[in-house]
């Protein structure tokens, strides 16, 4: 039993990293045309239907979106949209691969994490791994010069906030589904959007300056030949949010983490098929050292739970 639901978790993390994976190109595709907060309403609201109709069919039905923890949701919902909203600002003007490589330090931040808000001891190997995958960091942030590439401070911000959000699905997974989870975030989504929407929609913030352009960009009706990424978006952070989310609400972060890293080669992918770019070799040694510390900081904590459960 506990074989086979290991084995589940890993083909929902699997399965729903390669479908969130269309998200990401498609956000990055519509950063040049439209408001960050106008995209993520049109996907919250397209991955919401996903979300009704799966609701509607299981066997529970509507019952299971009554939960007794809305303070925990309301905190979740905080997370993922700063994640979101940091991550996708990033995204707008970094190339596609070296964005996911430094949002891939998640793993390392988990372990800062528990040393400072769990007490947990750290021994010299995964200090090793995580000063390391910090030294990967700086490199992507490319500090030449004296300047910090703005763009992956965010990214990295956006990676503390997805690893604390993760660590919140499994400490909630006992009480509250996966399509539970998904719909309060969808549902946070559409409220948070629509107030930006109705705050800065007309424009007045508008800026032609980099990073703020994808953030308070007036609304626009879309063109029908962009409704069908609008609709991938939608359909990819439905789907594969509800898979991501069930595979760590069920089965170890531990276990689940290392098979997010299928992002990173289908990442360098999307880059060169869709925009063109290929990880020029300060982001080859950043990738390495990030996704190589990242991965050894989760063998790590799998090598020391099984020693502790043998003990």
């Amino acid at each position: 039993m506990a074989r086979s639901q290991a084995l589940t978790g890993i083909l929902f993390a699997i399965g729903g990293t390669l479908i969130f994976s269309v998200n990401d190109v498609s956000i990055k595709f519509l950063s040049d045309g439209y408001a960050l907060h106008q995209v993520i309403l049109i996907r919250a609201f397209v991955a919401m239907a996903f979300i009704l109709f799966v609701i509607s069919r299981t066997e529970r039905g509507f019952a299971q979106l009554v939960t007794a923890r809305p303070r925990m949701h309301l905190l979740r919902v905080m997370i993922v949209m700063i994640s979101n909203v940091t991550y996708f600002v990033g995204l707008a003007t970094m190339p596609l691969a070296d964005a996911v490589a430094v949002a891939y330090v998640s793993p390392i931040i988990i372990t800062l994490l528990s040393i400072v808000f769990l007490g947990e001891k750290v021994g010299p190997r995964r200090w090793a791994a995580v000063i390391i995958g910090m030294v990967g960091v700086v490199v992507m942030l490319r500090p030449g010069a004296g300047v910090i590439q703005p763009a992956a401070l965010l990214v990295l911000i956006s990676a503390v906030m997805y690893a604390s959000g993760n660590l919140l699905v499994r400490h909630m997974g006992g009480t509250e589904s996966a399509m539970t989870l998904s719909f309060y975030v969808q549902a946070g989504f559409i409220v948070v959007s629509l107030g930006m929407g109705l705050w800065v929609g007309d424009g007045h913030l508008a800026s032609d300056e980099g990073l703020w352009a994808f953030l308070f960009r007036p609304w626009i009706w879309p063109p029908l030949h962009d409704w069908p990424v609008f609709l991938a978006t939608g359909l990819s952070v439905g789907i594969g949010g509800m898979m991501v989310t069930q595979a760590y609400r069920t089965t170890e972060a531990g276990l689940i983490a290392p098979f997010e890293y299928v992002g990173m080669p289908l990442a360098i992918l999307w880059g060169l098929v869709v925009f063109g770019t290929f990880p020029d070799a300060v982001s080859w040694v950043g990738i390495a050292l990030i996704c190589g510390s990242g991965l050894y900081v989760i063998w790590r904590e799998t090598v020391r739970k099984r020693e502790g459960d043998a003990a």
